[in-house]
This record gives C-alpha cells, structure tokens and sequence, in this order.
C-alpha cells in the first residue's frame, strides 16, 4: 500500500510539470554549520548551537557527529517539545578516534640568544621545536571560536599584516582550531610537547614566574597585576523542569557568551565554564572551580552556600534578591540585584530631594493587611527619613468612601508626594485609582513607589502616568541609549530573537567582572567599592556590609511622564 501511495504522489508531481529535483529542492531542510561557539558543562566541552528554521535532528546529528541518542541526553527538553526555531541545543564534542600527533602546546619558557653557541642550537629531536638562532622567532596560536585577527594581534602585541604574511592567509576569515604561526620580536621560544611541560620541576617553573606576584609583604602587598585571561564559572540552572527558568537562564548565558566576546575585541581571553545544577543536581567540586577567579551563581541561596565554601574567590549572585542576606556572613558574597531595602531608602531620599516648602509627604498604608517584610522596610524607611509626613490607612473595603480623607489630608496649593507602604496589588491599584480621582478634582499628586509596581497587571498604564509615577529600581532598559542600541542588533543577528531581560542581566554582570578582574588581576575585589559603573540594564554600586560580603546600592531612576513616555533621570 505504501508503495501504491509512492507511486501516484509522484505520478501527480510529474503530471504537474514538477520535476524530482524541484521537489527535492523545495523541502530540503536547512544546512546546518558547526557552531563557532564551545562551553565546558561538567567536565565536558560542548557547542552551543542555535536551531534554525527547517534543520532537522538528522542533519543536526549528521554535522555534529553525534548520535539522537546524546542530544537527547544533553538537551531533555528535546524529546518532549521537539526541535524548535531558535532554541539552543547543547552538542557534545565527540573527537573522532584517529591516531593524531601529539598535542602541542606553547611553554612560558624562554632562553636567552648566545653569540657562541649558535651551533648548539638545532633541531635534534622530532618531538621538540627550537627556533633556530638567526630566524624570525615565531609562537604557535590556536584560535578560538571567539578570535579574529584584531584580537589575536592585540594579544601578542603584532600587527594584523604580519601574521597575514607569516600564515599566507589571503582573507581576513579564520576557522577555530586553526593554527597560526605568530612572528614575535626579541626572544625564542621554546615549543614542546604537554608530556615534557607536566614533567619540569617546580625548580623551572619559578624561573618564568614574576618575582613581585608571590610577595605578601611591603609596599608591593597593595600593587595591583593586571590580567590578560580570564577564568569564569557560570553555574545556573539550565535543565529545571516545571518552570521558565531554564529559558530565562539561557537566555542569561546567550547574553554572557556575547560579553565574552566583546571582551576579547578590548584584548580579554576569557574561559567560560558552564555548570547545570538542573533537576537539583549540585556538579560542582572545590577542584573543578580552583582556577576560578569569579564564579556567577548559583540562583538558589542552598546551593550559593556550599558554592561560597568551595569557590576560592568571590561568588556573584546573579537573580535572586533575597539571598543578600548571605552577605551579612560570607565575606566572598556579592550580591547582584538591587535589594529592595536599597530601593525603598532611595525612594525617601528622591522625595527629599524634590520636597518645596508648600509641598506635602504623605504615606499610605493598608488597615488589617499582611505586614509582610518589604510593608516593613518601606515604613521604617519613611519613620527613620526625619520627614514629616501625614498618615493615612484605611482597608480595602473602605475604598470607595476614602476620597474625603484624602481630601482632609491633601495640599491644594503644593504637590502631593504620595508613598505606599504595601505591597499588595489589590490594595496598591485601589490607592492609584483614588489617587487619580484626586487627580481629577485638581490635586497636584506625584506617586512614589519602588519596582515591583511595575510588575501589577491589574494597574492600569495610564493612572502610573496621570500620577507621574517615580519609580527606583535595580533594573532599566533605555532603548534610546546608543550602546543598548548597538547590542539589540549584534545580539538580533546572532540568536535571531529579541534579547530579555536576562540576556541583559548575564552581559552585564560577565562584561564587568571580566573587566574588573582583568584591570586588576586577583586583588579585584579590592576595587569592588570604587568602581561603579553604569551597564545596559543596571548600575552596579558595590559596598562592603559590616563583617560581610557586599551588596550593590546601584539603582535607576525612572519617571512616566505624559503621552505615554517613560524617562530615566538617574
């Protein structure tokens, strides 16, 4: 039967004029190239690649070289949802089983140019390369996935059009793993087997070493080394079930890949090693984050614990706000995200700032409702302001009917500064409707409140605007700012989607360690306190707690203003 159906599906192409070769044509799947991206995750190298419309498991295993077997292995989610456009697969590198040279590797150790023994210096033995005395000296580089000719030059201190010349390359292109031979001045270096380099003695390790890097003592004890690579462990949950986020993670490793990459445009080598603690798994040893000098995540405050007594240096907290309590007793803690303690202070301190004469400061705050931690914080931060401020609390169920107090306790001749000491969405949009009503009948209002606001969806846009919200917040986007521009589109043509906000959240945090640590090498963390700087979506203000670890005091300010525009002004 399946033949007969053949047989006249094609019988039918052929009476329409449609040839073997245009059906052929018309529903091949998509080439699939090797991705130029590679991540560490447990142990294990893998390329990172994105699916794109019409490639198929087959093509996608064929290219890999790689059975369905280990996609599905890697990547869960696959056998469940199928391939979609846009998703990224995780592929296991799988080295082919030929009878390949031994790797070779470049060694840190140089010799000196003797006028007398010239004759001493020759290739003697087929397993270990010597420059030869009266040649161009020359290194072996193997690029990475990230690396163009300007980052390699810039690396190696030489110009683009010599190490064109000294590889014959016609084009700027270059292929990972390609090897290229780099023209040096002023020194020879030695080239030997990874076997021989395991075998020197500490002895000879010492010689290349930099005699002011071991010194704990002096003057020399507050120097700073900056650094030219590296390391990061990122350690998120890629693979949890039952939720987003694991989208949401890639999403911030897509984002740290790309970081990864500018840095190595600015002359940074960075290696980025990937960890999925999904499904509660906790892969993750004192041995595998020793060459750490940074480690962002984990997410859950559980695994940052054991992670803080594992990690040598300091460990980022990359999404959850309420881990900074982890900072008041780990000293290697740095918590990202703005805490909302933070927010609400600067909340108090805005309205001081804009406070006139004939202005007045009221607080609002709901009657037999839950006094959760945050309805706490935000009430002791206006007691502790010094700011006199009128009082108002009433319940929900009196909302209608509370139009008269506000009235009672309102300035007709100043502005209204109005801070709501709830967090309640039910409560919050009953005060922003009446707050409105007020609006109406000629009250000047301005609404202060901190970022969870924007995250009500029962709130109507247009009340925030009508009572020119101000809102403090850890996160911002301004899509006018001509570097979050010029992400938007290499990160577009990259991925082939929009970036979220924690595409943003994982280039901020991997560009500004990188950067960080590669000013000042391993005593990084003591410049965390002076160097603010301002990223795409946050600001990154880090002190020091008492005793503690540290937590950024960085916040944007934001403030909706009429047709329907939102303007930052901090």
């Amino acid at each position: 039967m399946r033949r007969l159906i053949t047989s006249l599906l094609t019988a039918i192409f052929i009476a329409s004029g449609i040839t073997s070769s245009m059906y052929a044509q018309e529903y091949t799947s998509t080439p699939v190239t090797v991705s130029k991206e590679k991540v560490k995750i447990n142990g294990q190298v893998c390329y990172s690649h994105i699916v794109l419309e019409k490639q198929t498991l087959f093509s996608i295993c064929k290219a890999y070289n790689v059975t369905t077997e280990e996609l599905y292995r890697y990547n869960p989610a696959l056998k469940e949802k199928g391939l979609q456009k846009n998703s990224i697969l995780i592929i296991p590198i799988i080295e082919p089983e030929v009878n390949e040279e031994p790797a070779v590797i470049e060694s840190s150790q140089t010799i000196e140019k003797p006028e007398a023994a010239a004759d001493e210096l020759k290739e003697t033995d087929s397993d270990k390369k010597l420059t030869k005395i009266g040649e161009t000296p020359q290194r072996i580089h193997v690029v990475k996935w990230y690396e163009d000719l300007d980052v390699i030059s810039k690396k190696y201190g030489v110009s683009v059009e010599a190490v064109m010349s000294a590889n014959g390359l016609k084009g700027r292109k270059l292929s990972k793993r390609q090897k290229l031979v780099i023209p040096s001045q002023g020194e020879i270096t030695i080239v030997q087997k990874q076997d021989e380099i395991d075998t020197e003695t500490p002895a000879d390790t010492s010689q290349v070493t930099d005699s002011t890097s071991d010194k704990k003592t002096g003057i020399l004890e507050n120097l700073f080394f900056p650094k030219k690579e590296v390391s990061l462990s990122l350690i998120l949950p890629f693979k949890a079930t039952g939720t987003s986020g694991s989208v949401g993670n890639m999403d911030f490793y897509s984002g740290a890949l790309m970081a990864v990459y500018d840095m190595s445009k600015e002359g940074t080598t960075c290696n980025l090693n990937v960890y999925d603690t999904g499904h509660g798994n906790m892969n993750v040893t004192t041995e595998s984050l020793a060459n750490s000098d940074v480690v962002i995540g984990p997410v859950a405050p559980a695994e940052l614990k054991s992670v803080l007594d594992m990690a040598p240096g300091g460990v980022v907290s990359p999404l959850d706000p309420k881990a900074a309590a982890l900072a008041d007793t780990f000293c290697d803690m740095i918590q990202a995200p703005t805490p909302l303690e933070v927010q609400y202070k600067d909340l108090i301190s805005w309205i001081d700032e804009d406070m006139q004469f004939s202005d007045r400061f009221i607080v609002i705050t709901e009657k037999g409702g839950i006094q959760s931690e945050a309805t706490t914080q935000m009430k002791a931060a206006a007691d502790s302001s010094g700011l006199e401020f009128k009082h108002l609390e009433y319940s929900i169920l009196e909302g209608r009917n509370v139009t008269s107090s506000l009235e009672y306790i309102m300035t007709e001749s100043g502005i209204n500064r109005v801070y709501i000491a709830s967090d309640s969405e039910a409560f919050v949009n009953d005060v922003v409707r009446n707050l409105n009503l007020m609006i109406y009948k000629k009250y000047e209002v301005v609404l202060y409140a901190p970022s969870r606001i924007r995250n009500y969806e029962t709130i109507e846009v247009e009340n925030f605007h009508n009572a020119s919200l101000h809102v403090s917040t850890g996160y911002y986007i301004d899509y006018n700012d001509p570097k979050v521009q010029e992400f938007l589109l290499k990160y577009r043509a990259l991925y082939n989607t929009e970036p979220t906000q924690f595409a943003f959240q994982g280039y901020d945090l991997a560009k500004y360690f990188i950067g960080l640590i590669s000013r000042y090498g391993n005593r990084w963390t003591g410049r965390l306190e002076t160097s603010d700087a301002s990223m795409l979506q946050s600001t990154f203000k880090f002190r020091r707690v008492e005793n503690g670890g540290y937590i950024n005091t960085g916040v944007r300010r934001i403030i909706y203003e009429d047709e329907w525009l939102i303007k930052r002004v901090r």
